[in-house]
């Protein structure tokens, strides 16, 4: 295999170098340093086997059996960052992290070629690769505390806040976590995402966090090359820039003795401290972002020899060879032997089992355990009557909807000592709509509390809490805001167990105020119908209750499916609905419903995509969910009047539909109206109308839903919003 030039460089850089009297092995490897010689040594094998899985991604790219080329070429000094860290801190790794990842499978007392086979197997896509199997090149293992991460920016880093931020709370509430209780949080990025609005979110959330005293032991790690693929950036920015209650720490990170003795100082105070820190680390960036990358076409050959003078290889070779610790004959005898061996072991790895057919690349994605949910889900509290404080739901006669959820997130919180509910406004407010009020007083501000006013960063402390274990209850105000940090969901909470087998899991309930249809409070931000970018996302289950009733039902659902089969949940509430009371006429109270005593809750679950049904009726099934459910109810009645007989499918859940559900209720009528809040493109009715077609229904079919537009502000909405008379008016034109 030709050598490129820092592969060149690197020979006769060694190769002038001039030894240095012996030294002992365990003083120190030059004056002012805690970097013993042995150390030393121990840290340039995994420098060294970093820079040779980069050399092996190309080889193998060229090959046509390697399917990632990013490497970790100029950051190696970040061996020494995992150095100064335990194997039991978790780690959220940037992904020019590779002497991390070695050094860190070598402290656990892993092979040596265990951690660099992990790489290779990520390389060629090899389903035996032990973190993704073959879905996507990451660092990470369950047996490392690392995270896996496939962000390319800083979509990571909010979820690392919310790891650090689960340490603390965990141990505060006397509750068993996934890492130990003195554990500090390491997350590492590079300079360009710290001006994505991720790394600001996340950031901004620990400043926020330290800033009233609360406690946070995250190390924040930017390794800055000053570079963002071809993007420079300014000198000076990322120290500039940086969160004034952030603790600053810098390095040469091409000096491998100085990051070790300022990742050691940096680790030790946050883990004295239990306070944030950011570690920023002086890298250079060799063989450029990737494989296909020209480096020339937007760099001057004097910038990339400026890098190439300051490759931290070279300079731990230095370190050693300037100690009398080694010769620069035998470095580089050395390389040799490990890179003829390391290009064999990446021959191997392409030869190894690659994943075969969608099932094995589905198989981690969403798995589903219908009948442990429904056992965990009528679990009742022991303490019920001392969080009720006497007055059980069960007893307050019919309730609305919003008094139905707060009612069961009270009957969890106290069932569950794992169960945190935050977001904004949610504690002493009780959220804006009231749904959570009181909760804070009953099971206090440790697991009833306020965020500050960041979707990303509520999201982000949800992901964080809970791979370490605890089960979180995020609300975001309105269904609009969701889309500020749909990537948390998306990209973070979703992929986490496709990408790590299972070995990871995020489990979490996300309430949202939802839809429209909202009387003197309008506008789009408060009144927003789409959720085709929530439906379109692999695994994700998304619930849209509408009864009173089967909200409770469908909550204890959701949060039974978060801990035994580590779900991501989307809780949609309809705001219109809250508190509602009546159906058919004013102050006939159709609309409440009492609430179900445990001892009825096994009769009474409702399994994830499975649908409610209403009425008998032959010659219509009008399908529809939210706030279309009580619009439908109340047209049947018109029309079952008139002497059509009609059935209404509330759908319950949008992910996964209940597809075989509405099947069976359209075979019983043959006709079939689909009455859609969302909109009509990229709206659910949609979807209905394909898995009918899909599954041969020559029925009728039809479908009414609201305009492709935003939701203005005031009557103007009644032009754009899915009405109860055009229901009315499709039904009969479909019986016609």
């Amino acid at each position: 295999m030709a050598r490129d030039a820092v592969e060149t460089h690197f020979a006769e850089a060694v190769a002038a170098l001039t030894p240095g009297a012996p030294r002992d092995p365990a003083l120190p490897v030059r004056e002012g340093t805690s970097l013993t010689g042995a150390r030393c040594r121990e840290l340039f094998e995994y420098q060294l086997g970093s820079r040779l899985l980069d050399v092996a991604a190309r080889w193998l790219r060229a090959q046509g059996e390697g399917f990632y080329t990013i490497g970790s070429a100029g950051h190696e000094g970040n061996a020494a960052v995992a150095a100064a860290l335990r194997v039991t801190d978790p780690a959220l790794l940037h992904y020019r992290s590779g002497a991390f990842y070695l050094a860190r499978s070598a402290m656990a007392g892993r092979l040596p070629e265990q951690g660099l086979r992990d790489v290779l197997l990520g390389l060629t896509a090899s389903s035996e690769e032990p973190i993704a199997g073959g879905r996507h090149k990451v660092f990470g293992h369950p047996d490392l505390a690392v995270i896996p991460q496939t962000s390319t920016v800083a979509s990571h880093m909010p979820r690392a806040v919310g790891v650090a931020f689960a340490v603390e709370r965990a141990r505060a509430l006397g509750l068993r976590s996934a890492w130990p209780q003195d554990a500090i949080t390491v997350c590492s990025f590079g300079d360009a995402s710290v001006n994505h609005a991720s790394a600001l979110s996340a950031l901004n959330t620990a400043g926020y966090i330290a800033y009233q005293g609360v406690a946070l032991p995250l190390l924040l790690v930017c390794e800055d090359n000053g570079l963002g693929i071809s993007v420079r950036t300014p000198q000076g920015w990322v120290e500039a820039s940086r969160h004034p209650q952030l603790t600053y720490f810098t390095a040469d990170g091409c000096d491998l003795a100085d990051v070790h003795d300022v990742a050691a100082a940096a680790a030790e105070h946050v883990r004295l401290r239990r306070s944030p820190a950011l570690l920023h680390l002086r890298t250079v960036r060799l063989m450029g972002h990737a494989g296909s990358d020209v480096e020339l076409s937007y760099r001057t050959k004097r910038e990339i020899d400026a890098d190439l003078g300051r490759d931290p290889l070279v300079s731990t070779a230095r370190l050693l060879v300037e100690a009398g610790l080694a010769t620069p004959e035998g470095l580089l005898a050395h390389y040799e032997t490990t890179r003829e061996h390391l290009l064999k072991m990446a021959l191997e790895s392409s030869r190894r089992p690659r994943l075969t057919s969608a099932a094995d690349v589905t198989e981690p994605l969403a798995p589903r355990t219908p009948r442990a949910v429904a056992t965990a889900s009528a679990v009742p509290s022991g303490a019920r009557e001392k969080a009720f404080a006497g007055r059980l739901p069960e007893h307050e006669g019919p309730l609305t909807l919003s008094q139905a959820i707060n009612r069961a997130l009270a009957d969890q919180l106290a069932a569950h000592p794992d169960v945190l509910v935050f977001g904004e406004d949610v504690a002493r407010k009780g959220g804006v709509y009231g749904v959570t009020r009181g909760l804070q007083k009953r099971f206090g501000p440790g697991r009833v509390f306020d965020t500050l006013l960041d979707e990303q960063a509520v999201l982000g402390l949800a992901l964080g809490s809970g791979v370490s274990g605890l089960v979180p209850v995020p609300e975001i105000q309105y269904l609009a805001y969701l889309h500020n940090a749909l990537d948390q969901i998306r990209g973070e909470a979703a992929t986490l167990s496709f990408f790590s087998r299972g070995a990871f899991r995020n489990p979490m309930v996300v309430r949202v105020a939802s839809y429209a249809y909202q009387k003197g409070f309008g506008g789009h931000f408060h009144n927003d119908n789409s959720v085709a970018a929530l439906r379109d996302i692999p695994g994700l289950v998304v619930a849209s209750p509408a009864r009173p009733d089967d909200a409770a039902s469908m909550l204890r659902t959701c949060l039974a499916a978060a801990r035994t089969d580590g779900s991501v949940c989307v809780f949609l509430e309809p705001i219109a609905l809250y508190n509602t009371r009546d159906l058919f006429e004013e102050d006939d109270n159709g609309w409440l419903a009492p609430y179900v005593p445990p001892a009825r809750w096994a009769e009474t679950h409702v399994p994830i995509g499975r649908a409610r049904s209403y009425g008998d009726g032959h010659d219509l099934t009008i399908v529809t969910f939210g706030n279309g459910l009580r619009m439908s109810l109340r047209a049947a009645v018109r029309l079952t009047a008139e002497g059509y007989g009609c059935r209404v499918l509330d759908l319950r859940w949008l992910s996964p539909l209940p597809v075989e559900d509405v099947l069976r209720a359209a075979e019983l009528t043959g006709r079939v109206l689909i009455a859609d809040e969302t909109r009509r493109a990229g709206g659910v009715s949609e979807s209905i109308v394909a898995e009918l077609v899909d599954a041969g229904f020559t029925g009728r079919i039809a479908r009414v839903t609201s305009s492709d537009s935003f939701v203005p502000l005031g009557e103007a909405a009644r032009h754009v919003l899915l009405s109860e008379a055009e229901i009315e008016d499709a039904a009969r034109k479909l019986l016609a």
